[in-house]
């Protein structure tokens, strides 16, 4: 089993939870985050004055799949976060030891 975190511009979410249902993931978590990497922060202009800010507003997707699906589910966030420009964010992926189904006590692939 795979867990992978995907770090996107927040306008994108939608697209990637469409993209990740297409290739039959059956469910995801999302949080708004913030964050700097390459972008160090951005300038904004509010009430006639402009200053920095050095966090970025994200959003951090989190999927545990099963092994035949993390390669599908990557390029599929990929594919669909990506903008082109600079900010677009990050996709990790971590080995996930074990899950259990709180509710029916399964384990394992079948608990995703």
């Amino acid at each position: 089993m795979k867990y992978v975190i995907a770090i996107i511009k927040p306008h994108k979410l939608d697209e990637v939870r469409e993209a990740l249902a297409a290739i039959g993931v059956a469910g995801m978590m999302a949080s708004e985050v913030k964050g700097f990497g390459r972008q160090k922060g951005q300038t904004e202009i509010y009430r006639g004055a402009e200053y920095a800010t050095n966090m970025v507003p994200k959003v951090k997707v989190e999927v545990a799949l099963p092994d035949s699906l993390a390669d599908r589910a990557v390029e599929a966030i990929q594919q669909a976060a990506n903008t082109g420009s600079i900010g677009d964010g990050k996709i990790f992926v971590l080995d996930l030891q074990s899950a259990l189904r709180i509710r029916t006590g399964e384990t394992g692939e079948t608990a995703l």
